[in-house]
């Protein structure tokens, strides 16, 4: 397998790129940053994030160039499901990120001296298309959100021509949406299976012992599909313990710690976010004297996580793939420490989307301060595609935000009793990469029709802003 090792940022005057050791075709290729994050140029202030030029600073921009932008201000949009009674807080850590960095920036003078203005606003979870209908009468733009159910929310965004650069999105339309951007894309036709080569690495009977973990949860069933495809691809023969459980909890897990033992899985997959149902079955488990080790998604480094471990230890076989830099690594990392000081310095909560969103309003603040005074949507959207490799500063592997593609990179960290750590590669902050990390994904798996330039047909018009080249 062709590996490449991005490494550590680099600390003091010579945190300006990320150090490389590759074998492969990106042989040579550094992170961008400064003058190439994104495409820009160096801003007027000398302020940075991470390896970042900072985009923000003084200036003398001046116009009422398009919705939202006067001559001394930028109106923008922000926001998460904070207020979803049956799950209160949810995704606060997205709203909190934007909000300290447009502090940040206007500390700095604004962008080209224009102050940023933030509406933020509660989708709480089933209210998105209102939120976003609201945005679409006064926003220049929506940056950083993440609102769960943004595929209602997508006619009204597109039908209003209401360019975004999302914290992150979950509907297919909104996914693959047009005037749509993101720091770290998902898209639906690609898929980042880095955790699974790395794994392949790691454990050479990963391919002949794993299996996947099922539930009666649709969106479960649909991401652990994609997930079988994308282990056939690379070789990977699910032993099929035939372990489905149901969303709404069961009586007892013991049987299907049973049958895992009985099956002989070394390895469990499983696309289910962490809740009492999974730590029952990871508790279940250690009790039949199974002793798998777990692969899972990024969902799974979190507080809630490790603190659940601490009692149990039934996690101390988890494995969780990320892109992201973990927040174990920010003395290595600038970029994680800068947002995690940021943010608590707010008082806001710190997590995996808070950097997410950061990254987001990072890549749209480069892309708008390249615009100048004339800060039109037409403009942005014109730089966004110009941006092929964004890391938002070293916070996370190299993504393609303009063509919509995923990381070709991936770390893995390991959870024993309360206390995450990088295991994969062993030197904290650094990333494994490959070319062949990223894989297709099957198009029944996508959940909507795509043109040829992979957008989505659903709610398209012939009127939505596209990039103009010249």
């Amino acid at each position: 397998m062709k590996v490449d090792k991005i490494g550590r940022l680099a600390v003091g005057a010579l945190a300006v790129a990320l150090v490389a050791s590759c074998t492969s075709e990106r042989s040579g290729t550094a992170l961008v940053q400064g003058g190439t994050d994104g495409g820009g140029q160096a801003a007027a202030s000398a302020a940075k994030f991470g390896t970042l030029e900072s985009p923000c600073g003084p200036g003398d921009a001046k116009g009422a160039t398009d919705q939202g932008v006067t001559d001394d201000a930028i109106t923008i949009g922000f926001g998460d499901d904070r207020g979803f009674a049956s799950a209160p807080g949810l995704s606060k850590e997205m709203g909190d990120a934007v909000s300290a960095m447009i502090d940040w920036c206007n500390e700095q003078g604004g962008i080209n001296g224009r102050e940023l203005r933030g509406n933020q606003y509660d989708g709480a979870y089933m209210h998105a298309a209102k939120v976003v209908q609201e945005s679409c009468e006064q926003d220049f733009m929506l940056v950083g959100q993440g609102f769960a159910m943004d595929d209602a929310a997508e006619q009204y965004r597109v039908a209003c021509k209401l360019p975004t650069v999302a914290g992150f999105t979950v509907g297919p339309n909104a996914a693959m949406g047009p005037m749509k951007y993101e720091a770290v894309p998902y898209p639906v036709d690609r898929m980042n299976i880095g955790s699974m080569r790395i794994a392949q690495e790691m454990w050479p009977d990963f391919d002949e012992k794993t299996d996947v973990l099922l539930s009666t949860s649709p969106a479960v069933t649909t991401g652990t599909n994609k997930v079988k495809s994308a282990m056939k691809q690379i070789g990977v023969e699910p032993v099929e313990c035939g372990v489905r459980l149901n969303d709404a909890g069961e009586s007892s897990y013991m049987p299907f710690a049973q049958k895992i033992k009985e099956c002989g899985a070394g390895y469990l997959w499983s696309s289910d976010t962490p809740d009492p149902g999974q730590f029952s079955l990871l508790e279940s488990v250690k009790r039949a004297g199974a002793e798998p080790k777990y692969l899972m998604e990024a969902t799974w480094y979190s507080t809630k996580v490790s603190e659940w471990n601490k009692g149990s230890g039934a996690g101390d076989a988890l494995h969780a793939g990320m892109a992201f830099q973990p927040f174990e690594n920010a003395e290595h990392v600038p970029a994680v420490k800068k947002y995690m000081e940021l943010v608590e310095a707010k008082n806001g909560k710190i997590a995996l989307l808070g950097m997410q969103a950061t990254s987001a309003f990072l890549l749209w603040a480069t892309a708008a301060d390249e615009c100048g005074s004339d800060l039109t949507r037409q403009c942005v959207v014109n730089e966004l595609s110009k941006v092929h490799e964004w890391t938002g500063g070293g916070l996370h592997a190299p993504t393609d935000p303009g063509a919509n593609r995923p990381a070709n990179c991936a770390l893995l960290v390991k959870l024993t009793g309360e206390k995450w750590e990088q295991v994969f590669p062993e030197e904290a902050g650094e990333f494994s990469c490959g070319d062949d990390y990223v894989v297709e994904t099957d198009p029944k798996t996508w959940g909507t029709e795509l043109n040829d330039d992979r957008i989505s047909t659903k709610f398209l018009t012939d009127d939505v802003i596209k990039p103009q080249t010249s």
